[in-house]
């Protein structure tokens, strides 16, 4: 695994923290193995959400089994990126924004779903991921972070970590030997996207809570949300 971490430890505005070892963020964890196996055992994480396609799940396996863990494939519909491939001279914050707002619109009920699972203390510690860890698990770290009332520059500083680890990512695939597709954007992820996707949404929907309101959650939600994630 190249992109795992602790969503923990961002400061909200109303004085509290978001607290460490309940909510993890990570590329897919089907190749965990040996001592990542065991150092991922040792923290305990009792819920997967898996954001992945059912054909990626297929293709590349889910997390291994462990003792106590439940595992839910919750898929938010989007559009392939090949349907809007990304040309070398775009804006890569721009493309990646637009992209992020397609797939708020067309998966909300996935991301609603997702969030809402976050939200539920009684299965956390919770590991949340994609394919690279970056955007759709992205996002769901987003949105939740918001709702937390982490500021959007901590949101996408934390975004913006993944950078260094798609480069060990980048490094580990070129070795296999695979190709990537043609269209797809680079593995970077600019903090002005986040940035750009944060602010737009809002507009769009007068704020983050509201976003998540019309994909399913209820005050009670929010309510939870707060109360185990932050301290």
């Amino acid at each position: 695994m190249f992109n795992f971490r602790d969503v923990g430890g961002q400061p909200a505005r109303d004085g509290r923290t978001v607290r460490r070892g309940r909510l993890y963020r990570s590329d897919s964890p089907h190749r965990l193995d040996g001592a990542d196996r065991e150092a991922f055992a040792a923290l305990g994480v009792r819920t997967v959400i898996d954001l992945r396609r059912p054909s990626e799940v297929e293709r590349d396996g889910r997390v291994p089994e462990f003792d106590g863990l439940a595992y839910r494939n919750i898929h938010p519909e989007h559009a392939d990126w090949g349907d809007n491939p990304y040309r070398p001279d775009a804006d890569l914050a721009r493309y990646l924004a637009d992209r992020y707002a397609d797939l708020a619109e067309t998966g909300a009920a996935g991301l609603g779903e997702a969030v809402g699972l976050i939200a539920d203390e009684t299965v956390a510690p919770v590991l949340v991921h994609c394919v690279a860890g970056k955007d759709r698990t992205g996002i769901v770290c987003g949105l939740t972070l918001a709702v937390l009332g982490v500021p959007d520059t901590e949101i996408a500083a934390d975004y913006a970590l993944s950078t260094e680890a798609a480069e060990r990512f980048q490094a580990w695939f070129n070795s296999t030997g695979k190709q990537v597709r043609p269209g797809l954007p680079p593995l970077t992820t600019p903090a002005e996207a986040m940035i750009l996707f944060l602010t737009e949404l809002r507009q769009r929907h007068g704020s983050v809570e509201g976003y998540l309101r019309h994909a399913g959650l209820t005050d009670a939600d929010f309510a939870a949300l707060r109360d185990h994630l932050l301290e």
